[in-house]
């Protein structure tokens, strides 16, 4: 799949974009964009990649981001297959600063505003009564047209800006660059995510984007504010991290499953980055 640089285009006589999907899976790679996004994700699961952040996302998924901040919605392997009855959907909403005219953030009023965009640099997860709130609007907000919807927006990004209910998701802010960028670490990141089940060398993805090792190390820390090898272990803790919630499988089916090759090495790393242990992570989870 060739990435591109995301463009939602305006139709006559809008100044931002409310847009529905619906997808056997979504098929947006790597991308960044110049406008403000709230994506709503409505049906389907996976993973959800923003700046240096891996998650995992569901239904009722509500995410604030920000301008030219990379990002990815990668669904579960199923939705790649055409399981029956599975389909990604969402509603999102694209906005530039420009879409409220000239001056208006330059009022008094807008304060809190301001700062709601500040703090989107680095991407805002909305969750509580904030999410319920905004999620309904949203879906309002789809089918109003005119005034009625750039009112509309307005109200979302009130509620938004006198919120508590949001955390911030990537730990540092990340740029995107350009399309040809985009096109290169979308090669990376798709490589990783088919093969992290397996024994992955650095030097086999600095090859698939026509790079010398050292060269791809740089490169890859610069942009993503982490290593190539932390990136990937990253993705195999969230892979474990669901099974074990799952319940199903044994840890040490988990720890193979998730591409780790031996158990210590897996109890390590997952202590590392989530201070418990896989055991005690399932029974905080299970009960």
């Amino acid at each position: 799949m060739k990435p591109v640089l995301e463009h939602l285009p305006l139709q006559a006589k809008e100044s931002f974009v409310v847009k529905y999907f619906d997808y056997p899976y979504y098929p947006t790679p790597w991308h960044f964009h110049p406008e403000y996004e709230l994506v709503l994700v409505i049906e389907s699961t996976g993973k959800r990649f923003i700046g240096d952040r891996i998650t995992d996302f569901k239904p009722g998924d509500l995410a604030f981001i920000g301008p030219n901040l990379p990002h990815l919605y990668r669904n579960d392997s199923a939705y790649y297959k055409g399981v029956a009855g599975l389909r990604a959907s969402s509603i999102v909403i694209h906005f530039l600063e420009s879409s409220f005219g000239e001056n208006f953030l330059t009022l008094p009023e807008t304060d809190n505003l301001q700062k709601l965009f500040a703090r989107s640099e680095k991407g805002l997860n909305i969750t509580g009564n904030t999410n319920c709130e905004v999620s309904t609007k949203m879906h309002e907000l789809y089918k109003k047209e005119g005034l009625a919807r750039w009112i509309g927006l307005l109200e979302i990004l009130n509620i938004l800006s006198a919120s508590k209910d949001m955390d911030t998701i990537c730990t540092n802010a990340v740029q995107g660059r350009n399309e040809a960028e985009s096109s290169r670490l979308n090669t990376v990141i798709e490589f990783v995510l088919k093969n992290f089940k397996h024994e992955i060398m650095i030097g086999e993805a600095a090859a698939m984007v026509h790079m010398a090792q050292n060269s791809f190390s740089r490169y890859f820390t610069q942009r993503t504010r982490k290593t190539f090898t932390a990136f990937v272990n990253e993705v195999r803790l969230n892979h474990a991290c669901k099974l074990l919630t799952e319940g199903n499988m044994a840890i040490t089916e988990i720890c193979f499953d998730s591409g780790f090759n031996n158990l210590s090495n897996f109890n390590r790393q997952f202590k590392s980055r989530y201070n418990i242990s896989p055991f005690n992570y399932r029974k905080a989870i299970l009960g």
